[in-house]
């Protein structure tokens, strides 16, 4: 296993957690993956990686329970001319900016709370190559076939600037709002590691 030490002061973890699994048919973050729901699963394995996690959700007090030793919630909010009753009609790009807004390191590391795959090591891996990841990429992102894997992996803090005023103009795509910038590929030899499911017979 490496150890991170420097490299995981250097980077935030971000989960998101406020989809409406509406596929699913019920709360993929309770849903238990070898006894622990899925939300604290992700959350165990991003504190391996990093100091400090954040969780980003409509409602923490529904995950109250699930809280690791060093994660702390922050409230998904709607934006102006949304409803407060649907806080979560503007997709994950809206939630990972506002978490962004909090985080003080220089990488963050996003993930979405429904990876019953996601390997430690690997993550740790992708952790200790951040350092050779050249200035001008913005985020370093699993790719299969042309398309990013938005919500597995990292992003240098310094986008958010560009990431808020992409959605003040209405963008809610990351595929879209990546396109703009300079993209480091990370590698992946299982893309099984970031499948997410939406149905019960998947689990």
């Amino acid at each position: 296993m490496i150890i991170l030490n420097d490299l995981k002061c250097d980077v935030t973890a971000i989960v998101l957690a406020g989809g409406k699994s509406t596929r699913m048919g019920r709360d993929k973050a309770l849903i238990p993956i070898q006894g622990i729901p899925m939300l604290q699963l992700i959350c165990n394995i991003a504190e391996a990686c990093t100091d400090k996690v954040y969780i980003v959700t409509p409602w923490p007090e529904r995950y109250q329970q699930l809280l690791t030793p060093q994660s702390q919630f922050i409230r998904e909010v709607p934006l102006p001319g949304e409803t407060g009753n649907e806080p979560r009609t503007h997709g994950p790009l809206v939630g990972f900016m506002q978490g962004l807004a909090a985080v003080e390191t220089n990488w963050v590391l996003l993930l979405a709370c429904d990876l019953p795959n996601l390997r430690l090591e690997i993550l740790q891996n992708w952790i200790g190559q951040l350092n050779t990841i050249p200035e001008n990429k913005i985020a370093a992102l699993v790719q299969n076939h042309q398309i990013w894997q938005p919500l597995s992996g990292f992003y240098r803090r310094r986008c958010l600037p560009e990431l808020r005023q992409y959605i003040e103009q209405g963008g809610r795509s990351f595929q879209q709002w990546l396109k703009s910038y300079s993209v480091e590929v990370l590698p992946l030899e299982d893309p099984e590691m970031l499948f997410n499911f939406n149905h019960l017979d998947s689990v």
